[in-house]
């Protein structure tokens, strides 16, 4: 999978213009405030996901024009395929081969990406919300059905919650709890399946990319903390059955405090180096490198999936890493089709192979 020409008009500050990657290390240099980020966004909104700064649509429009519009030629699933969008009055309209699309969410699963930015750092510093919503996300590439689970689940718990909120003042609502625990267990006993087996391959390939990125100096693992005990994983009907019972075990403190204390919306990720915690103890290059392993290990789980290779967007990437960590980024991932921002054009020197582009006030041109 890769991009052939990426087009955009009245994008942000990028001046109307296209640009054309090989097809694999593709490097855009630039101060900051250029227009560098905007291009990896740019990629990222037509493989179907929102933007992973925030934001409304209407902010992708630049200040001077009625419209955005961004399109690629891709090639994938053996031809090539166009996806395209366009942002005005404050609604965004998607195409794929030249078909509207329901939502731009429709292009999800034809021109597939994994990205990196400075944001995605909160993977390990945040809290678990974070590291909860990075697994739920990747495991929604590969698994698209796992959506309608987790929305099943946060609604279950709306209403329990609501419920609970509600018995102190009216104790007799108390017995109808029980179908909501027999609910919330059936559906919370396969997220954490699915999100523990995910997690044990991305610790798999995640470390591997990480020894690489250190020069086998480091050792990454990540384990996924249920509050279920490790001893009743084992099958799906125990980790159910477990919920169920403690749900009723602790049915009086979740009244009391008016929330559901126990499930998979309590449960995190732990990341450690040498066996040190990352967020706690890594230096800021370990923590990006982490991040970094794990984003490339995403992409792998992708490839395995679908068996083709995701786009690679890496915005960013070079800063707070040393020369060999570079090094490695530049040159030992170039097997898929890689876009990479970063300020200094030293920072690229060490690029064997690939396209160099220089950003500047909006405007990308090809450096020779």
């Amino acid at each position: 999978m890769n991009i052939t020409s990426l087009r955009f008009e009245g994008f942000r500050n990028l001046s109307d213009s296209s640009v054309s990657p090989c097809q694999n290390v593709n490097v855009f240099y630039g101060k900051n405030a250029q227009g560098k980020t905007n291009l990896i966004e740019c990629i990222w909104l037509l493989s179907g996901n929102r933007s992973f700064r925030g934001g409304k649509d209407q902010e992708f429009v630049c200040f001077d024009k009625e419209r955005a519009k961004i399109d690629a030629d891709f090639f994938s699933e053996g031809r090539i395929q166009t996806a395209e969008i366009i942002i005005q009055d404050q609604k965004k309209e998607a195409f794929l081969n030249g078909v509207k699309q329901k939502s731009s969410a429709s292009l999800l699963g034809h021109l597939c990406a994994v990205v990196f930015s400075p944001e995605h750092l909160t993977l390990v510093k945040g809290s678990p919300e974070n590291r909860r919503s990075f697994l739920d996300s990747a495991i929604c590439q590969i698994k698209p059905g796992f959506k309608d689970t987790l929305t099943s689940y946060k609604r279950t718990l709306v209403q329990r919650n609501a419920l609970l909120k509600e018995i102190p003042e009216h104790p007799d609502l108390e017995g109808t709890l029980d179908a909501w625990d027999q609910r919330i267990a059936v559906l919370g006993a396969n997220i954490i399946r699915v999100r523990k087996k995910y997690t044990e391959r991305l610790c798999e390939f995640a470390s591997k990319y990480h020894a690489g990125i250190s020069h086998n100096s480091e050792v990454l693992n990540i384990n996924y903390m249920s509050m279920v005990p490790q001893k009743y994983c084992d099958s799906i009907e125990s980790v159910r059955d477990y919920l169920l019972a403690e749900l009723l075990n602790e049915r009086n403190n979740d009244i009391a405090a008016g929330v559901t204390k126990l499930g998979p919306h309590r449960d995190d990720m732990e990341i450690t180096i040498n066996g040190v915690s990352v967020r706690r103890y890594g230096s800021q290059g370990q923590q990006r490198s982490c991040v970094l392993s794990m984003k490339i290990a995403e992409e792998e789980l992708i490839r395995i999936s679908i068996s083709e290779e995701p786009l690679v967007l890496l915005d960013d990437v070079l800063s707070e890493l040393d020369s060999k960590r570079q090094e490695f980024l530049l040159n030992e991932i170039g097997d898929r089709q890689v876009f990479i921002t970063c300020c200094e054009p030293a920072s690229v020197q060490r690029l064997n192979e690939g396209k160099l582009f220089e950003v500047d006030g909006g405007f990308i041109k090809q450096s020779f």
